[in-house]
């Protein structure tokens, strides 16, 4: 490498410097690309076969930026995409040129465990620059923060855990990586983790017992949603398909909503079971609206994704008013595909419903809106002329609205 490049490079690298005094806005976008031009440099150098030039300039650089980053505005993640960039250069220069193992491990350590939060450090790829030497090295030192962690710290804890588990990833060694992850089994998405691990290791019937430990444990939540899609996706790679759909069905009958009956409609048609399990699902849904109104919007979301669509607007139109108006919307124009002039009706008593809703801020923009559905019904039916008639009269009777009145002639109808 040329001594002009060298120092164009050191240049560079001292822009990554930051006054903590400075305004957190001032001059973010000349620092973001000072840091993707240390990146690119040093990927050049990387694949002109100097990763050893390249490896104490991106350790400085990351150092850098790492303290700067405190004192920035980053809300927009351009400079934090930048600072992860900059990492992953840094790791293949490594691997290509391994530093001292102990100073490495060392430094990826105190990162962790000492820094604000960021970069994050992702072991698997370290590890072959770390080699034998430099993770035993870490591992060491990752017992002594947690021989010395405050039970109460929050952050000290958690980086303890955190490299740990990454250990334990790296090492090879599926039975260490299951046992130190199961040390914290707080969450569904844990047990979802060590499914995972199980399920890559081709020691399925384990993967399944652990992910039905999980949900006994963790029966509801996003994470359990995504655990149980883990053991449903195993269950008929396994061969057993029953099982999988025995496995929907009790997720939607403890909680018969949408995303349980989607769920459960995928899996009997991916296992071509009998659709006795949909008119099941269905008669579930049915007897709970029947009983408690709150179920009512789920039976109408569930009888729309089942092809019902009859069944769905007539018992929507003898409740309307127990429906949330998104779904009054959405089911007024299912109808209005088929059957226009069934709608009309319904169309009016919402839109005078929404010119009088005082607290909606956006009364007059929805009704116009509607307006708009409510002439393509009539549209439909070769009856434009009684729309014409029946927005002249909308006119009168909202004469002192001059606002909606605006938006009435801006919108052309």
């Amino acid at each position: 490498m040329r001594a002009k490049d060298t120092n164009e490079l050191t240049v560079l690298v001292d822009r990554l410097r930051r006054d903590r005094r400075r305004d957190p806005y001032a001059g973010r976008d000349a620092y973001s690309r000072a840091a993707r031009e240390v990146a690119d440099r040093c990927q050049r150098l990387i694949d002109a076969g100097e990763a050893a030039v390249a490896v104490p300039v991106l350790r400085k650089a990351a150092d850098r930026m790492t303290s700067a980053l405190m004192y920035m505005d980053s809300s927009s993640g351009v400079l934090g995409n930048d600072l992860a960039n900059l990492m992953e250069v840094y790791a293949r220069a490594c691997r290509a040129a391994p530093p001292r193992p102990a100073g490495l491990a060392g430094w990826l350590v105190k990162l962790v465990c000492d820094g604000p939060g960021w970069p994050a450090v992702v072991l698997r790829e370290w590890a072959s620059a770390l080699g034998a030497k430099g993770l035993t090295e870490m591992a060491r030192l990752v017992d002594e923060r947690a021989a010395a962690a405050d039970p109460d710290d929050w952050h000290q804890q958690w980086a303890v855990r955190y490299l740990r588990e990454q250990l334990a990833e790296v090492s090879g060694d599926v039975d260490r990586h299951v046992r130190v992850l199961a040390e914290h089994l707080v969450s569904a998405d844990q047990y979802g983790r060590i499914v995972r691990v199980l399920a890559q290791a081709y020691r399925l019937a384990e993967a399944i017992n652990w992910a039905r430990r999980g949900l006994v444990e963790y029966p509801s939540g996003y994470q359990s949603v995504k655990l149980r899609d883990l053991l449903v996706r195993l269950l008929i790679e396994t061969g057993g398909p029953e099982a999988a759909v025995a496995e929907r069905r009790a997720a939607f009958g403890g909680r018969p909503a949408i995303d349980n009956f989607r769920s459960l409609l995928a899996t009997v048609a991916e296992t071509d079971r009998d659709a006795a399990h949909t008119e099941w699902a269905l008669a579930v849904v049915r007897d709970r609206a029947a009983r408690q109104e709150v179920y009512l919007p789920d039976l109408i979301d569930v009888l729309v994704l089942a092809g019902r669509d009859d069944e769905a607007w007539h018992t929507g139109l003898a409740r309307l008013d127990e429906l949330p108006a998104r779904q009054r919307v959405e089911l007024l124009e299912l109808r209005r595909r088929t059957h226009p002039a069934e709608v009309r009706e319904p169309y009016r008593a919402l839109i005078d419903a929404q010119l009088l809703d005082s607290y909606d801020k956006r009364r007059y923009d929805k009704a116009i809106t509607l307006l708009c559905s409510l002439r393509e019904a009539y549209t439909a039916t070769s009856e434009t002329a009684r729309f014409d008639a029946y927005l002249r009269a909308l006119r009168a009777e909202h004469k002192r609205r001059p606002t909606f009145l605006a938006k009435l002639d801006a919108a052309r109808l």
